[in-house]
This record gives C-alpha cells, structure tokens and sequence, in this order.
C-alpha cells in the first residue's frame, strides 16, 4: 500500500553470488518490454565482428539484413516501481561520470 508518508531510505546491501552470477557477463545489447506491469529487461550479446560487417555493408550503400542472431545473456523481469528505482540509480551514475569528465576551474 502506499501513501504519502512512503519514503526512499538507504541501507547498505551486500548480493552474495549465487552459482550463475559469480562471475560478470559481457553485453553489447538490451531490450526493454514491459507487458502487464512487468518490465522485461533482455541482456544479450552480438559478436562484434558481426556487427562491424554490417556497419560496412550500410556504408558501402549495401541493403543490410534484416535481422541477425545474438544471444541472449539474461532476462530480468521487475515490476515498474523497480525500473524506475534503476533508472534513477542509472541517472546518478551518469551524472556522476559527466561531472568527472568536466575539467575542475583552476582556483
């Protein structure tokens, strides 16, 4: 239930890994559905060769394909409050690293 008085509180939260996440996965990929209050977010990975010959053959004035195969590396479902929640930690992420790109005035 929710109300006015519903707040965001941090805690410190420690993900132990379980037996398929104890090691990263590489992604060049996403996709986001969202189908009855579910987001879906797909996790996947095109070999960059791949993609480099079809950024050649666009290039070139060639027809690309009209589709091509990747794998896909995970599928996270969540509910909508939690995609939200992500993209605000997203956004702070990125701001954060803009800010540290951005020369410091010298005093």
């Amino acid at each position: 239930m929710s109300d006015a008085t519903d707040k965001t509180i941090s805690l410190n939260v420690r993900l132990k890994p379980g037996e398929s996440s104890a090691h990263p996965k590489a992604t060049n990929y996403t996709n986001v559905g969202v189908a009855q209050g579910i987001a879906y977010l797909d996790f996947g990975f095109i070999e960059p060769a791949l993609l480099a010959a079809i950024a050649k053959t666009a290039k070139d004035g060639q027809a690309a394909p009209k589709g091509l195969d990747g794998t896909l590396v995970t599928r996270v479902a969540m509910s909508v409050d939690i995609l939200a929640r992500l993209h605000q930690q997203i956004q702070q992420v990125l701001v954060g690293l803009r800010d540290a790109r951005q020369p410091k005035p010298k005093p």
